[in-house]
């Protein structure tokens, strides 16, 4: 049956069921151009073949691809993506447009005219590092609010808590450090953006805060600061170790840092499980040609999908002994979906396949459903690469079809 196209449009979903928010960060930069730090496929096709995504490099923008994405996900129990949502540094101040989003793509091209839409929740999470725009008392309700509520909140598949919609933010260091002027006001603001939710019919807003470290001081300033939990990209564990290698260590070294964090504040905290953490891709001539100095790990780590398995199964053990107002009863993140060069994803891939979704999918839901593993290009589904200068998926599939004739003749030969 390969490459007949026995329907017309990618499969519609069969979603797992879950009894809570599965939340997979999503870094939307696999649009030819879109990323400006990094060539994207371009930086993996020679040396990281094994990163090759599982239906072959793909333009991002297109809608087909990304009702491929929502299929996998949600019939392995991720019903909410985390966009990155960047903002190009000068248009801090000034109405917020399409334009002016680094990267907007993913959501605006993507997913808002993907079929499948309302299958998968979506959330923001604005990036306030210093390579892209801040904000400040003024400009946060005046540009960012009226943007991220006619665009985004008012969407029916945003995600909307206790009627109120979530906001996660990345680089609060920032924020403290350059945008408001002091803990009250940067609180105020907040507050003044969930006021401005009410206006539209919300009962206000959440804001949560990428921040891992197991402080009590700086956990209490965040909550001043007007915060309502804390989350982390990972899981935490990024330190260089000399157990790199030792998978148990690994899983209590990640349920470690949730329970420290938990020590703190058991009910402000959610668990991000985290596959495994290999960003050597990221470290190409012209990310440092650009000035920018990424934090390199001496020892790379993995979870194999069986043990991540025990690791997802350990932190939903935790959590489930948690008060019932506690956020980690309410959501548990995946790091990641599709940071492929960065290292660290649970998107099909030819290294994995699908090991990752289908753990997450035996720990975290009810197993109601059955996925449907027919890949694009069974299909006939193919021509979702165009802008690439890297194979799409048949040319490495006659690679590796090469490479097998070459070891099964040299085998014979030496028989």
């Amino acid at each position: 049956m390969y490459n007949i196209k026995l329907n017309s449009y990618t499969p519609q979903p069969n979603p797992a069921t879950s009894d809570r928010i599965v939340a997979a960060h999503y870094y939307p930069a696999w649009k030819k151009g879109a990323a400006g730090l990094h060539e994207g496929f371009d930086d993996l096709a020679e040396d990281f073949p094994d990163r090759t995504p599982l239906m072959g490099y793909y333009d991002e923008e297109n809608p087909e691809v990304c009702d491929w994405e929502i299929k996998w996900a949600v019939e392995h129990g991720i019903n909410c993506f985390i966009y990155c949502w960047y903002r190009m540094p000068e248009n801090v101040g000034k109405p917020v447009t399409v334009k002016d989003l680094r990267c907007g793509h993913g959501l605006h091209e993507a997913l808002f005219n993907a079929k499948f839409q309302k299958f998968m929740k979506f959330a923001i999470m604005f990036e306030a590092d210093p390579r892209w725009g801040g904000t400040d008392e003024t400009d946060i309700v005046e540009n960012l609010m009226p943007f991220w509520m006619e665009n985004y909140f008012k969407r029916e598949n945003y995600l909307i808590i206790d009627n109120k919609p979530v906001i996660f933010v990345y680089q609060q260091r920032r924020l403290e450090n350059e945008c408001f002027k002091s803990v009250q006001s940067q609180r105020e603001s907040f507050d003044a953006c969930r006021e401005y939710a009410k206006r539209f019919g919300f009962d206000g807003l959440i804001f949560a805060v990428c921040n891992a470290g197991a402080d009590k001081k700086a956990h209490d300033e965040l909550m001043e600061r007007g915060y309502d939990f804390r989350f982390g990209y990972n899981s935490g564990y990024n330190s260089p170790c000399d157990f790199y290698s030792d998978e148990d260590a690994i899983i209590n070294g990640q349920c470690k840092i949730f329970q420290n964090n938990l020590s703190i504040d058991n009910t402000a905290f959610i668990p991000t499980p985290a596959c495994f953490q290999d960003p050597t891709p990221r470290f190409t001539k012209r990310w440092n040609d650009l000035g920018y100095r990424y934090r390199q790990w001496s020892n790379i780590w993995y979870l194999s999908p069986e043990k991540y398995k025990e690791l997802l199964k350990k932190l939903k053990e935790i959590t489930d002994t948690l008060p019932e107002d506690a956020w980690a009863r309410k959501i548990m993140m995946i790091d990641n979906w599709n940071e492929w060069d960065e290292g660290h994803f649970v998107a099909p891939s030819h290294k994995f396949g699908f090991k990752y979704l289908q753990a997450i999918r035996e720990v975290l839901t009810e197993c109601n459903n059955l996925p449907d593993y027919i890949l694009p290009h069974d299909q006939g589904f193919d021509g979702y690469n165009k802008s690439w200068k890297t194979p799409d998926f048949s040319d490495v599939c006659e690679k590796k079809l090469k490479e097998k004739i070459i070891k099964i003749n040299k085998n014979i030969a030496t028989y």
